[in-house]
């Protein structure tokens, strides 16, 4: 990943506080010519810095009101294949591997709850997942965010 200056912090801000900003707009309200914005932002986009530039979306809007986060135990060796099979999974919206007493992490939206058994009898039946345990999403507390770790990293240098 490449590193961050300044600049660049500034136009994540940017696009961060209007995600519909236009090259021309950000050139404008940081002072900076278009084509420094845009080569910029292409060098952005090519480090990986931005992970997506699909819109967010909610599920419920789609007809899919319920959430829940499946935790998910796997047989160690299978684990790329079982992550091959969760992508073909339509309501899997999201796997994280992580650490701990299992190993990914999913969630997934469903439109009730007999929807969410049969989506976690679908992931169960995936070869080398030895189990699940499904917790309801209640409310979204604190959605996904990063303006607090954008105004650290403007703040504090890189160590």
């Amino acid at each position: 990943m490449a590193s961050l200056d300044h600049v660049d912090l500034e136009l994540i801000a940017a696009l961060s506080a209007d995600p519909r900003a236009t090259v021309v707009a950000l050139a404008e309200k940081l002072g900076m010519s278009r084509n420094t914005v845009q080569a910029r932002m292409s060098r952005l986009e090519k480090s990986g810095v931005f992970q997506s530039f699909e819109r967010s979306i909610s599920p419920a809007a789609l007809g899919f009101p319920l959430q829940a986060f499946v935790s998910i135990g796997v047989s160690q060796a299978s684990l790329p294949t079982i992550t091959d099979e969760l992508r073909r999974v339509p309501e899997v919206i999201q796997v994280h591997g992580v650490s701990g007493q299992v190993d990914l992490l999913a969630l997934v939206a469903c439109r009730d709850a007999r929807h969410l058994f049969d989506v976690d009898a679908r992931i169960l039946a995936i070869g080398g997942v030895v189990r699940t345990e499904t917790q309801l999403v209640m409310s979204d507390s604190i959605p996904y965010r990063v303006s607090g770790l954008l105004e650290l990293a403007r703040r504090e240098p890189r160590r």
